[in-house]
């Protein structure tokens, strides 16, 4: 009673029919859906690019992470409905969650071990340690409170406030999309911004930073809210029951596994001498979903690629789209567009057109359409893949060299290099590197041959007998590689916005700068202090070297005399492309996820709703692991083929799922729980004559064997005394 009048006094406190202490959670759910969604966003190129992983690497640790977050979920569960209650385990997790995301910050900040301020940490082994530090707290944190903040939000709500309730669930998933929406917005463009106190750098600290402080305002609004929250004490979880349940099934039909033991009509029956029928009918019923969630780990290992391979992929495209630049990252935020985009067309139209043609659409059937979409998304990724694979160089293997040449003599040249032989003319060079996997001849017009070695993997540029090394990789970020050759007669300085190519001596190369995308207006200036502006527009990734020729003046137009050398192609396959694999993987999550939840709540038992939702986070899980798997263990030379074979493996899956559903029955569990509730009372009374029966038995032999007792205590007593 105490309790009640403490609950009502609590509710008193409401906006238009609503309690109050709702807005707190809402708020609490934006902020901690941007926190985990920012993060998340940008994670994959911090590790590749800060952090120097190569993709497959990167693409392990994200999925690894992402497991994790949804592993916790269980372990979250568990402690607030066994020991802490809802509100105790969102705040100290909560507490947990914002200090990872903190350490994140922290861990990337190049200038903490900078030692000698060149821009490179000089301790990444620290910087790798608190990454996972704080990446193992965060999936702790964000996995432990994503079971206990939904229920807690419907907790606050009276028994005759359903309506209220079911608005709030609307309200609630709309600020995780909200969050996420605006977090993959922001955190790619706080990213890209520059940052440094000895050098300037990506600001992955300010896209760790503003998620971490988003975390802790969520803290600070969740407890700000304690007096008005309605807190019910954990009554023990029922995972954990049904767990005990099956064990003890499991054991039980193992100890009477002898063939002359009759045989039960279901492995659970072995558990009814401990646990009544109506629990195990309930367990019935939900091993009988589990069983079927047996096949979506492989969508989820393909929906949660968007953001490691999806992502790396658009590292290697063009992400102008006019006046505006996308950032690779920031193409994960179509995903959420389309969701709030579909959901709405699905549910109203797409839907309701298929119940008018007499279809029978059912969950199962539109769970295995979108895993089929999924795969098409995939097939759509391999094929964009394949077109940026004919434009990407052909970088040299660890066994070959490259090289190309460049001719600074004021009259055409005739050069054999190994078995090729072509002309080049002043101030040009040839257009594709020539691959040699041993030391080659070289030979100038007619005079000797000779010997030229190069070191292996490597790319050269081959000034007449000069030779300066070339970049091997594509540049970080779809910045481009830019660098100088001075034939000019003196020393000139170069520098392009606030980086410096520093005093290029004549006959010299440059080091390579990296310089954005856009227009790049490039200084050049000589002792005396004349100088003249070079502008260039730069796309996404490409390398060029810029040759100042002898007759260079330094004029306002200088730029016309300057001759390029195009070394690395920019990114010429447009983002744009990949719309059509985010449309088809959106579409595949509109009819799959939303339909699977809803299906798992229609067929779980009243009081396991939350057993189904646990082994649906579950499924996510696994499905991170299998790429993990497939990441390692296939090895494959090409990144589409990689897709085609998660494409391939899903249609698999997809049938195999398609059989399962085509056998599957569906089933009321209000009204299974009703029969086995009303047979309950027969089974006590049925339970209770067993017991009498069994007390009257061991009371009889009980008479009896006092009775004899007592015969040969008198027969003993009679022959003493005779």
């Amino acid at each position: 009673a105490l309790q009640c009048r403490e609950r009502e006094k609590k509710s008193t406190v409401t906006i238009f029919g609503y309690p109050l202490s709702i807005f707190f959670i809402v708020v609490n759910e934006f902020c901690e859906r941007f926190s985990y969604y920012g993060m998340r966003a940008v994670l994959v190129l911090y590790f590749k690019y800060f952090l120097k992983w190569d993709d497959d690497f990167s693409t392990t640790i994200y999925h690894t992470f992402v497991a994790l977050c949804y592993l916790t979920p269980i372990l979250g569960a568990i402690i607030a409905d066994s020991w802490l209650g809802k509100f105790k385990t969102i705040v100290y997790l909560s507490i947990v969650y914002a200090v990872g995301q903190v350490i994140m910050a922290v861990s990337a900040i190049h200038d903490i071990t900078d030692g000698n301020k060149d821009g490179t940490p000089d301790n990444m082994t620290l910087h790798v340690a608190l990454s996972m530090l704080g990446l193992l707290l965060i999936a702790l944190g964000t996995g432990g409170i994503k079971p206990c903040v939904a229920a807690f939000g419907g907790d606050q709500f009276n028994e005759d406030q359903d309506k209220q309730r079911s608005t709030f669930f609307s309200i609630f998933y709309l600020s995780i999309n909200a969050g996420s929406l605006l977090s993959t917005v922001i955190t790619p463009i706080l990213r890209a911004q520059k940052c440094g106190i000895h050098t300037q750098q990506q600001c992955y600290p300010l896209a760790f930073g503003v998620p971490a402080a988003l975390m802790v305002v969520a803290l600070v609004v969740f407890i700000v809210g304690s007096g008005m929250y309605n807190k019910t004490a954990p009554t023990g979880n029922i995972m954990v029951k049904v767990f005990k349940c099956i064990s003890f099934a499991i054991k039980n039909r193992y100890r009477n596994r002898s063939s002359k033991i009759p045989k039960r009509e279901h492995w659970m029956d072995w558990a009814e001498e401990k646990y009544d029928k109506l629990l195990i009918a309930q367990v019935k019923m939900v091993l009988k979903v589990l069983f079927l969630y047996i096949p979506l780990p492989m969508f989820w290992a393909l929906f949660d690629q968007q953001g490691s391979r999806w992502t790396l992929q658009a590292t290697t495209m063009d992400g102008n789209f006019g006046s505006m630049v996308i950032q690779p990252d920031q193409m994960q935020t179509v995903n959420p567009i389309l969701i709030l985009i579909m959901v709405p067309v699905v549910d109203f139209i797409i839907y309701p057109l298929i119940s008018k043609c007499k279809l029978n659409f059912t969950p199962l059937r539109r769970m295995t359409v979108g895993m089929f979409l999924a795969a098409l998304a995939f097939v759509a990724a391999a094929l964009v893949q394949l077109q940026i694979d004919a434009t990407l160089p052909d970088f040299p293997s660890s066994t070959e060299q490259q090289a190309k040449f460049i001719n600074m003599v004021d009259r055409p040249i005739d050069i054999t290099a190994g078995n090729n032989t072509f002309q080049l003319e002043t101030f040009q060079s040839n257009k594709d590197y020539y691959t040699y996997d041993r030391p080659f001849e070289l030979k100038i017009d007619t005079g000797s041959p000779v010997l030229i070695s190069l070191p292996d993997g490597t790319r050269n540029t081959l000034v007449i007998l000069e030779e300066f090394g070339d970049v091997v990789a594509k540049p970080e970020e779809g910045a481009n590689a830019i660098r100088f050759f001075n034939s000019f007669g003196m020393v000139l300085n170069i520098t392009v916005g606030e980086e410096s190519f520093g005093n290029i001596i004549s006959k010299n190369m440059s080091t390579y700068v990296d310089v954005p995308q856009g227009t790049a207006e490039f200084l050049i200036k000589n002792a005396a202090g004349n100088q003249c502006v070079f502008s260039r527009e730069f796309g996404f990734g490409s390398s060029y070297t810029f040759i100042i020729p002898p007759t260079f003046t330094l004029e306002e137009n200088c730029g016309q005399h300057i001759k390029e050398v195009e070394d690395i192609k920019a990114n010429s396959i447009h983002m744009a492309w990949q719309i059509p694999q985010y449309f088809l993987m959106t579409s595949g999550e509109v009819v799959f996820s939303v339909t699977g939840l809803e299906f798992s709540y229609s067929q779980a038992p009243s009081n396991m709703k939350s057993v189904l939702q646990a082994g649906w986070l579950l499924t996510v899980a696994v499905g991170n692991i299998i790429v993990l798997i497939v990441a390692e263990a296939a090895t494959l030379p090409d990144q589409w083929a990689e897709y085609v074979l998660f494409a391939a493996l899903l249609v698999l899956v997809c049938i195999i799922f398609a059989i399962m559903a085509y056998f599957y029955t569906y089933i009321d569990p209000a009204k299974i729980e009703g029969k086995f509730a009303n047979l309950e009372p027969e089974d006590e009374k049925k339970k209770n004559l067993e017991v009498t029966k069994k007390d009257m038995v061991e009371n009889h032999n009980e008479k009896r064997r006092k009775s004899s007792n007592s015969s040969s205590d008198e027969e003993e007593t009679s022959q003493t005394n005779f």
